[in-house]
């Protein structure tokens, strides 16, 4: 199978060349820059065929699609600092980015009859209540710009594809890049006490995991909305933190706090973000594993 991944210098789209080398797929990585320029170390992606291309222009992504003729384009591409996006002089690149850039996509894989995946957020929800968002449920009112445009995403590649695969992931971590677990335990070397919100629940997702799921995804027909955390339990940013610095042996001491108490964000986090998994078994596809083990390995990993 020919998999074409956008996205490759990120903590995904690394992953999910990797992953795909090893099954034996013929891959092709591609990103904005000129060559690969993230984790080399013990990684596929580095060896693994690139393209340059910018997904937000229609004529490139159009040649390069049309000349490759992937059999399955994963699309891990994304604009995702948050906060930024809120700034005026940047909301136009993220909707080119995430919205037009994604639908540049879809409209070619269905010019080649290409398979897509397209990796969204739980940020396309309003993020209130307590209930777990099912896969199929509809979504509606995101809380900022970013996750309005990446539901902007979801409906370009929903409307133009039949084959098509939409899978929402939430707090995110992988060896090629920053990350919520990077950041904490360089606060946590630097500081005997940390503040962290206790308001907001979810389930963190590790790329390496969530791109096996992705590939055998690729071999599938069963099309459709997905939601892919990690197992163990919905937890706070809070919870989180405290069994990073558990397994990490740090003695720093985490504080609970409300999202009004700990302010500074310019873009409003939904306080709900559990992702009910469930359709991932109804469909043949196995879970994702428990998050303490999770960050158990990739602790191992990063020889933090």
């Amino acid at each position: 199978m020919k998999i074409f991944v956008t996205g490759v210098n990120g903590q995904l789209g690394h992953d999910v060349v990797n992953e795909a080398v090893r099954c034996g797929h013929e891959v092709i990585g591609s990103d904005i820059t000129d060559s690969y320029n993230g984790n080399e170390k013990n990684s596929a992606v580095a060896t693994a065929p690139y393209v340059r291309m910018d997904i937000t222009d229609s004529a490139t992504v159009a040649d390069t699609l049309r000349h490759i003729c992937p059999d399955v384009v994963v699309h891990c591409s994304a604009w995702t600092a948050v906060d930024l996006a809120e700034e005026e002089p940047y909301r136009q690149t993220v909707y080119d980015v995430n919205y037009h850039g994604t639908e540049n996509i879809a409209r070619i894989c269905k010019e080649i009859h290409a398979k897509m995946i397209y990796i969204s957020t739980d940020y396309v929800f309003d993020g209130t209540g307590t209930q777990p968002w099912q896969a199929d449920d509809r979504t509606f009112a995101p809380q900022n710009v970013y996750g309005d445009s990446k539901l902007q995403g979801e409906l370009a590649v929903s409307t133009l594809l039949n084959r098509y695969f939409i899978v929402r992931i939430a707090w995110v971590f992988g060896v090629n890049g920053k990350n919520f677990i990077r950041t904490m335990l360089n606060v946590g070397k630097k500081f005997d006490t940390v503040k962290v919100v206790n308001d907001q629940i979810g389930t963190p997702t590790y790329t390496f995991d969530l791109a096996k799921l992705l590939i055998a995804m690729c071999a599938s027909d069963r099309y459709g909305y997905y939601h892919a955390t990690t197992e163990g339990g919905y937890i706070s940013w809070y919870d989180f933190t405290c069994e990073i610095y558990r397994q990490a042996n740090y003695h720093t001491k985490v504080i609970p706090v409300t999202t009004e108490e700990y302010g500074l964000a310019k873009a409003r986090r939904p306080k709900n973000s559990r992702l009910d998994k469930s359709k991932l078994a109804e469909n043949g596809f196995l879970a994702l594993p428990d998050w303490k083990d999770a960050v158990s390995r990739y602790l191992k990993e990063i020889h933090y």
